[in-house]
């Protein structure tokens, strides 16, 4: 899978955990200002690509750039360049939304003219200027996570990745994590990378998309792609799926369910 001007670049990266292989000689590259879904079953080894291509963990072999420098190689200017929002809670229910950006920038190191404008600017992108002064406990669980994408994008990151970033949410809250997203590829040029279990949501939302299964990448392609080569009538992506991986995925319960899932919940309460 390739396309101009890739900002993501990965070839044969291959992850072990001891006689484990959680990732295989996985190869694709996303293009620069491209929304790039990362689909597969509970233990596919999409979070483990994430946590390689973010720093967190070193491959086993295999290669991966972002805006052209080497992860491995570059790892404390890749983080410069990435945003990222992993599926636990990272917003502290017990600060206000601006305290949590102030927080953030001051982690960032921001002088303090910069910090304060660009507070004010992620605020008013993400729509949370009229909650900035409210307890994030008051926040409804899609403010939560715009202020958690605010969070990551404080220092104008080129590439945003994204781990489950709606699992659990309502249709209304996820509709405006997606707005959201969009907005930042319109207006800022962000280039987004997620992982997700919803498929009409990666069917209406990313240009391209990998199918992972037993830490290979079994499928690839745009959605209408895929769905004009499973060879069936109305195909959706989830026939897809199914079709490639022989699982079926979940989308999860309610948002007080995915708060025990994503932790750190008595924070919200």
């Amino acid at each position: 899978m390739s396309t101009p001007s890739p900002i993501v670049e990965v070839r044969d990266l291959v992850k072990r955990f001891g006689t484990v292989t959680a990732v295989d000689q996985i190869s694709f590259s996303i293009g620069t200002g491209e929304a790039f879904g990362l689909l597969g079953p509970n233990g596919a080894g999409k979070t483990t690509t994430i946590r390689m291509l973010t720093t967190l963990i070193p491959p086993t072999s295999g290669m991966m750039r972002i805006a052209g420098l080497d992860v491995v190689q570059n790892a404390m200017i890749v983080r410069r360049v990435i945003g990222y929002i992993p599926q636990l809670l990272s917003a502290d229910g017990d600060l206000t939304g601006y305290e949590n950006l102030l927080m953030m920038a001051k982690l960032l190191r921001m002088d303090r003219t910069r910090r304060e404008r660009d507070i004010t600017r992620v605020l008013d992108l993400l729509h949370l200027d009229e909650a900035a002064d409210r307890l994030v406990s008051t926040y409804s669980g899609g403010m939560i996570r715009r202020l958690e994408i605010g969070q990551a994008i404080l220092h104008r990151p080129r590439l945003l990745i994204l781990d489950e970033p709606t699992l659990g949410l309502d249709p209304t809250a996820r509709r405006s994590v997606w707005e959201a997203l969009g907005t930042l590829r319109e207006q800022q040029g962000i280039t987004v990378l997620i992982t997700t279990h919803y498929m009409e949501e990666a069917d209406e939302y990313c240009q391209r998309i990998a199918i992972m299964d037993r830490g290979r990448i079994v499928e690839g392609g745009t959605p209408a792609s895929l769905k004009a080569r499973s060879g069936q009538p109305g195909a959706t992506l989830e026939d897809v799926f199914t079709a490639v991986t022989g699982n079926t995925l979940e989308s999860g319960g309610s948002y007080q369910d995915v708060q025990q899932l994503r932790g750190r919940t008595q924070r919200f309460e």
